[in-house]
């Protein structure tokens, strides 16, 4: 079998895994565990290539302990059926499981009997947020330990062992090389190996330089599919950012979005920040990304950078204000409470009663508008910014000539 690289240099112990020192070494919880000749129910939780199929194994087989491996999607409930079969034909045995988010409901009730009891030690593991992602019945049977990203020190030590343990035969590269794929990375080791390894089957002498390199790949990674936790991450930050003023970020986030060529996302969070973040603060914004999406879309990438680079500086140093849509939100929370109240007789459909404010000075006649319950509820409450103090001034002046 034709095992890709990054599968012949999996770990076989603790000691061999590469980051996670959070979780392994000296008095470490994981470690310990092994030490004790112990292990429960958990679930390993983290970015991809970063260890946790690996971590998975290397504690099994410290353990000596039988396991199976299963995928939450593409193991059926008969393949399900035949490993607790094996399980109480040997009196136990240990499930590593991948994509545990996507295990449903048949396959969970089938499993949850025997975790209870003992019979099935499961170990867990997803991309996704499992206190989110992961049906509470089976969360509450595991301990939760997060894997946290490998760093480009860690990835490089990866990296060395290929060299070191002369698994591809006459390989060379200098440590330029090497520091790069690093960087291509953004952490995932997985990714390294395999980059490591076409490389290395490009060539015909086994001499790997910056120059083919680049040929096979010049964008880093990053996680951010579009269906996971690690895109709407990003997402999440590029909108604070801009919420939170500070223009760098903002066009660091833009930028990674721009390399997933993910315009869409853009577009989407760009027109809910002028309207969210900024609204009466600065109501010329709206229009504005309008504007700078159409022009984006004529244009397309790359050029399409430059108009968003523009109009993310702007958002981002804008002045901001959320007290339009708090005021509507406190509006529909009063119609979900049900304080609500009948429409006054006299701005229904046919009344006579009703006052026309053309037909009055100003534009305004004194009539009640809003039922009689909250009549004097006020909503919209102005926040300071130059704007909302003329719309605040236009209220004060109807609420003087009301009185």
């Amino acid at each position: 079998m034709n095992e890709p690289l990054a599968i012949k240099l999996r770990p076989k112990k603790l000691s061999d895994i590469i980051g996670q020192t959070h979780l392994i070494g000296k008095d470490k919880i994981l470690t310990n565990l092994v030490k004790n000749k112990k292990l429960f129910s958990c679930i390993f939780y983290g970015k991809p290539g970063i260890g946790k199929t690996s971590l998975a194994l290397a504690i099994v087989n410290e353990l000596g302990l039988r396991y199976r491996m299963l995928n939450a999607v593409i193991n059926n409930k008969k393949d399900f059926d035949t490993v607790i079969e094996e399980a109480k034909m040997y009196g136990s045995i240990v499930v590593i499981m991948d994509e545990i988010h996507r295990l449903n409901k048949d396959k969970q009730d089938l499993l949850l009997p025997y975790l209870e009891n003992g019979l099935v030690t499961l170990i867990g593991m997803t991309t996704s947020n499992p206190y989110h992602k992961i049906n509470p019945a089976i969360r509450s049977r595991c301990q939760i330990f997060e894997l946290k990203e490998l760093n480009s020190d860690d990835v490089i030590t990866g990296l060395k062992k290929v060299k070191s343990k002369k698994i591809l035969e006459n390989l060379k590269i200098d440590s330029e090389s090497i520091k790069y794929i690093a960087s291509l990375s953004s952490g995932d080791l997985r990714y390294a190996y395999n980059l490591l390894e076409v490389a290395y089957y490009s060539t015909t002498d086994g001499v790997i330089t910056l120059d083919i390199l680049k040929q096979i790949n010049s964008k880093p990674v990053f996680f951010s599919d579009a269906s996971d936790d690690g895109h709407y991450d990003v997402l999440s930050a590029f909108q604070k950012s801009i919420r939170g003023s500070d223009v760098n970020a903002s066009l660091h986030y833009l930028a990674r979005l721009i390399e997933q060529e993910d315009l869409d996302s853009i577009y989407r969070r760009m027109t809910v920040i002028a309207y969210e973040d900024i609204g009466l603060a600065n109501p010329s914004m709206g229009p504005k990304v309008d504007a700078a999406i159409n022009a984006c879309d004529r244009v397309g990438l790359p050029e399409a950078r430059i108009i968003l680079a523009n109009i993310i500086i702007e958002l981002a140093l804008s002045p901001k204000s959320n007290s339009a849509y708090l005021a509507l939100d406190e509006a529909l929370n009063d119609i979900h409470k049900g304080n609500t109240g009948n429409v006054p007789n006299h701005i229904k459909t046919t009344s006579p009663d009703y006052k026309y404010p053309h037909n009055y000075p100003n534009s305004w006649v004194d009539q009640q508008y809003l039922p009689d319950n909250i009549k004097d509820k006020v909503y919209f409450k102005p926040k300071n910014s130059k704007y909302e103090k003329k719309l605040k001034e236009v209220m004060d002046k109807i609420n003087s000539l009301k009185s």
